[in-house]
């Protein structure tokens, strides 16, 4: 095993170990375990820790079999900044074009953007973007009249806002599953 991903295990645990709220009745050493057969799913985690999330698990999906992890950052990481909803919105933008769209990079990154109800769950166990917007799924009729779907946190609310297609936010907050061999 790279050292680089030893490290990340390292921080990984020690995030898993800070915040049992989020994971209850979930053990390190399964995590662990997974995690080192896998090594596509430690560099996607690794990408997240790169560009300043703060991936952690945050369940089990009984039907799947699968770990559950979200970046679990307090706002949107800076790496992951002022970026359009997708390569349409991207192309689309005449002026300070970004490097690229929030739907890109997390396919780059091997990740999943959450859905509007997975925010609204990440919200539950914590206070999240309440300085910092993050996109999430849009659905597709939404998209083809240009909109697109980003969350935040105000007022001790959660708050969901379609807007126009161009509009530069800051990223999403990601989901990355993980297959596991514990099934139910």
């Amino acid at each position: 095993m790279p050292k680089q991903h030893e490290k990340l295990l390292t921080i990984l645990k020690a995030r898993f170990e800070k915040y049992r709220n989020r994971h209850k009745d979930v053990e390190w050493t399964t995590i662990q375990a997974k995690l080192e057969a896998n090594a596509e799913k430690l560099s996607s985690l690794q990408e997240m820790e790169n560009t300043g999330g703060e991936p952690d698990v945050v369940g089990y999906d009984k039907k799947t079999g699968e770990y559950i992890f979200y970046d679990c950052s307090a706002e949107s990481p800076k790496g992951r900044r002022s970026l359009c909803y997708d390569r349409e919105a991207l192309e689309s933008r005449k002026e300070n074009k970004p490097e690229s769209s929030a739907t890109d990079m997390a396919a780059a990154m091997g990740i999943e953007l959450l859905t509007e109800e997975q925010y609204r769950e990440l919200q539950q166990i914590g206070n999240f973007d309440t300085k910092t917007s993050s996109w999430v799924q849009t659905p597709a009729e939404i998209r083809k009249l240009g909109g697109a779907l980003y969350c935040d946190r105000r007022y001790n609310t959660v708050f969901y806002t379609t807007t126009a297609q161009n509009l530069i936010m800051q990223p999403e907050v990601f989901v990355v599953r993980y297959e596991s061999e514990c099934y139910t």
